[in-house]
């Protein structure tokens, strides 16, 4: 049975298969998360391995690497978000970048994933909430995906790094 749970935490250090990276387009170091991940788990393996993958990425795309010296995770998947600063309704494109990390798991047969709140911080742009909708649409992408594999159960941790994200993010989750 598949199971979803929110976690005040950040993503990088949940014990699973994968992690997810919110990451931009050409899949290079970033701040936040993805300079979180590219320092845990080793910048010049990550880079060499993003480097292999054909850039840039749409809004949207999910790809996976080798974890690399991240040893509470075999691998992580990294999500392009949208940038609603530049794209203000690209609401889909942020389902699309949760379902499409959650199918890629499925693909590489693995059970659990770990999430951060995709484009809910600098790419969250002019939203009034962007944790509210980061949140939404992953519920949204994580119930289409396990109503359409309902044989295949998957462990999901979606992660608010801060106490206010948290705070907001519960309020999704009642």
């Amino acid at each position: 049975m598949s199971n979803v749970k929110l976690v005040n935490g950040s993503s990088v250090e949940q014990n699973v298969d994968a992690i997810v990276n919110a990451a931009n387009k050409y899949l290079a170091a970033g701040s936040g998360v993805c300079g979180a991940i590219f320092a845990k788990a080793g910048y010049d393996e990550l880079t060499n391995a993003c480097n292999m993958i054909n850039t840039p990425l749409s809004d949207g795309d999910a790809v996976i690497t080798p974890a690399f010296g991240i040893t509470n995770a075999k691998y992580i998947i990294h999500a392009v978000g949208p940038n609603f600063a530049i794209t203000p309704d690209a609401f889909d494109k942020l389902y699309d970048a949760y379902y499409n990390s959650l199918a890629l798991l499925k693909e590489n047969n693995l059970h659990s994933i770990s999430f951060p709140l995709i484009s809910s911080g600098i790419y969250g742009g002019e939203l009034e909430n962007p944790v509210d909708v980061s949140v939404s649409e992953f519920l949204r992408a994580y119930g289409d995906f396990v109503r359409e594999n309902r044989d295949y159960d998957i462990d999901v941790s979606i992660c608010a790094f801060s106490e206010k994200e948290m705070d907001n993010a519960k309020q999704r989750f009642r």
